[in-house]
């Protein structure tokens, strides 16, 4: 059990690493498709590379919890929803600024991804590696 939960701790911090360090990347080397500073505008094509962050956020960190778990279907489960229920609390304080239907593609995604995320090492652990 105490390798689920550090599975669980470590992926949230790489989902959130990974998708707080891509915004921060994203903003540098792209500055005119990032948003305005009071976030009054932002572009479509910024709201789908958050999307696509999410995406490879999800997926990388029920890949890394699994690889400390050694446990897919608890650890994923548990991460995915620890994920959904602090993505519920930052999509309602955004809910405003963005687009519907990336909050609804967003919230939707973050389960499913990770336990993708978690299956894939799993398949890899299954082939040896």
């Amino acid at each position: 059990m105490l390798r689920i939960i550090l599975g669980v701790i470590i992926g949230f911090i790489v989902w959130t690493s990974i998708r707080l360090g891509g915004n921060d990347i994203v903003i540098k080397i792209a500055p005119s498709i990032a948003p305005n500073a009071d976030f009054s505008s932002v572009p479509t094509s910024f709201v789908i590379i958050l999307f696509v962050l999410g995406l490879i956020s999800s997926l990388t960190a029920g890949f890394i919890a699994v690889l400390i778990s050694r446990e897919q279907s608890k650890t994923t489960l548990i991460l995915g929803g620890l994920l959904l229920l602090v993505g519920i609390f930052f999509q309602a304080m955004a809910w405003n600024i963005l687009p519907l239907w990336y909050h609804l593609l967003f919230l939707i995604s973050l389960i499913p991804m990770t336990i993708l995320g978690g299956r894939i090492r799993n398949e890899e652990l299954r082939k040896g590696n």
